[in-house]
């Protein structure tokens, strides 16, 4: 029986998205070999990696939305059953008629933006620019029609009625890819009666848009519908969002994002999590406490390459939990809140997504945030640690004998993950690789020790891995193109510079107004996912920091140590939830657990917070 068309149109989407991060990752591992060993490079390498990043983007875009996989803030899915069940019909024709409606209207400024903007066309190879561009707007238009087709009323209709509104407000787009600049008189009249309609709607628009957000409209949706009307009600060209987005998705620095993400999922899919648990197992478990030694630094690893906490939970947690409570014996209270607490402790080690990202958001060199997080990484470690052992001899956990013999096998069958980091520091703290071509080689070598070597993922199913990362990158990108274009508007109406100077005459205490951040960012942390906190808030963070001298790299790490905190705190934390799901516990339970640990990360939040000698010593030595 031959597949619908609706099927191979998917298997087409899917198949283009695999080509393009196939490519996204050959071609700087293709230029790292080139220019180690050949002094020279691949032509067009670079311009190359960026476009496909582009194509990347949008395709993934649209597979998060076949898929439902856009990151949102959804409160309603923490309300009682009963309630959820009845608001949670409205929240989704909420959510579905306002994506098909905005996604619609950033889909005919690409077009003008492709058409106009991009003119003349510039080559890229023996591409014009404008072939890789022209995935903007298909994407959103893509998109759009699925949120259409998402529309919980019966019949379809309204569906195609939004998509006709959204075009019929996209007159200005659409006289400006006929005419140009040079519309009749007529056209203009009409042109101005828009731009005076915007002004006059703005506020109550916003007010929709953030309530939207609550109830689980996706974040890239809302950003998107946010700087629409508030670049057009300042009388703004609104093809300026399509803009952002083509100029975001074509910068090198987040061309790791995929690479990295990819990495976390193949290693969190393989057997090298029951390596490296067997492996640390019989370095530490001869000492008391050292299977909390393990644990931590197992979870570590993982949550450094997956940039995720819940990846770690939901791949770790079943097999360490086991560990913990059937084989050392450790109450399942303690086990769970051990787990739930350490799901996102490595996200201040290299290569971690968020560090990257905090990087670009704060204008700060990478390199020097990778440094800066150190020193706090470890003492968070060194912090749970010493819990863990103090709790392990005050309750007589047993220890076992150290053998030679098991950790000599255990190293030797974990011994190619073991590599990985100290390979990927090693060549980019040398400056030998780039972070994209760090990215590259953590991919491939990583896939050649789980397909081949250890065989723990077969190759046919290595896109089904791959597919699972796919949404992931598409939300993360998604969010990251619409918020610069949301910052395009706050930077050009100098709002963090108003607000920072507002703050400077109403708080003059630098420690206050620390104090301050950390209570917003524990909120921030209980409802944003750590990727859309970044790229969302932290902007507008920034020059606050500025305003009262603080380092930017002390305040990206201040930023992540409390999203770090802020996913185990009640009563909308996102690592409680996610380990309610994994341990199958109630929630009250579960955050009765956690406490302990709770209370100790916030010590040591407000360590970093209050001593930033720990942030900025490593990046003032180099």
């Amino acid at each position: 029986m031959q597949p619908s068309i609706a099927v191979r149109a998917s298997r087409f989407e899917e198949g283009v998205c695999y080509f393009s991060l196939t490519c996204l990752t050959i071609l700087p591992f293709a230029e790292a070999i080139a220019r180690f060993f050949f002094k020279t490079g691949v032509p067009h390498s670079s311009v190359l990696m960026i476009h496909i990043l582009l194509w990347v983007g949008l395709v993934s875009g649209m597979i998060a939305t076949k898929q439902d996989k856009h990151l949102s803030i959804a409160l309603i899915e923490n309300f009682p059953h009963p309630l959820k069940q009845r608001i949670k019909k409205y929240c989704v024709l909420l959510s579905t008629v306002l994506a098909a409606f905005i996604l619609t209207i950033v889909a005919w400024t690409a077009v003008a933006f492709v058409k106009i903007s991009l003119t003349p066309w510039r080559l890229i190879g023996f591409i014009p620019d404008q072939v890789f561009a022209l995935i903007i707007p298909v994407g959103y238009a893509i998109m759009a029609l699925r949120y259409a087709g998402k529309i919980p009323v019966h019949p379809r209709i309204l569906g195609m009625l939004t998509v006709l509104l959204a075009t019929a407000c996209s007159f200005p787009m659409i006289a400006k890819i006929i005419w140009g600049f040079d519309a009749p008189d007529a056209v203009f009249a009409i042109t101005d009666a828009f731009y005076t309609l915007s002004w006059r709607i703005k506020l109550p628009v916003c007010l929709v848009l953030i309530i939207a957000a609550f109830a689980g409209t996706p974040l890239f949706v809302v950003l998107a519908g946010l700087s629409l009307i508030l670049i057009h009600a300042a009388r703004g060209e609104i093809d300026v969002v399509s803009n952002q987005i083509y100029t975001t998705l074509t910068m090198d620095s987040f061309i790791p994002i995929p690479l990295f993400t990819l990495t976390g999922f193949v290693l969190s899919e393989s057997k090298a999590g029951k390596r490296l648990v067997r492996t640390f197992r019989s370095l530490f478990s001869f000492l008391p406490g050292g299977m909390i030694m393990a644990t931590v630094v197992i979870c570590a690893f993982f949550t450094s390459f997956t940039g995720a906490s819940g990846v770690t939970i939901l791949a770790l947690g079943g097999l360490l939990y086991i560990i913990l409570v059937d084989h050392v014996k450790y109450s399942p209270k303690f086990a769970i809140g051990l787990l739930t607490s350490t799901g996102s402790i490595g996200l201040l080690f290299p290569p971690s997504l968020p560090i990257i990202l905090v990087g670009t958001a704060t204008q700060t060199n990478i390199f020097h945030v990778f440094l800066g997080a150190l020193f706090p990484g470890i003492i968070l470690v060194i912090t749970v640690i010493i819990f863990g052992i103090s709790v392990s001899r005050k309750i007589k956990i047993p220890v076992e004998h150290f053998s030679f013999k098991k950790v000599a096998a255990a190293l030797k069958a974990s011994a190619f993950e073991i590599l990985l980091p100290f390979l990927l520091i090693a060549g980019y703290f040398s400056g030998i690789l780039s972070l994209t071509e760090i990215g590259a080689v953590a991919l491939i070598y990583i896939i050649i020790v789980e397909v081949f070597i250890h065989k723990d993922i077969a190759v046919r199913d290595l896109p089904q891995v791959i597919g699972k990362a796919v949404p992931i990158i598409g939300g993360v990108l998604s969010i990251l193109a619409l918020s610069q274009a949301l910052s395009y508007y706050i930077v050009d109406t100098q709002t963090p510079e108003n607000f920072a100077h507002w703050m400077q005459e109403t708080i003059k205490s630098k420690y206050v107004f620390l104090a301050l951040l950390n209570g917003a960012l524990l909120i921030v942390g209980c409802l944003m996912d750590i990727f859309s906190a970044i790229l969302i808030v932290l902007p507008l963070i920034v020059p606050l920091g500025a305003a009262y001298g603080i380092d930017p790299v002390h305040l990206g790490i201040i930023f992540i140590t409390n999203l770090e905190v802020g996913f185990l705190t009640p009563p909308v934390g996102m690592n409680l939830f996610l380990s309610a799901y994994r341990f199958n516990k109630p929630f009250i339970e579960i955050c009765r657990d956690v406490l302990p640990f709770l209370i100790i990360q916030l010590i040591v939040v407000l360590l970093i917070t209050y001593v930033p000698w720990f942030s900025t010593f490593l990046p003032s030595l180099f």
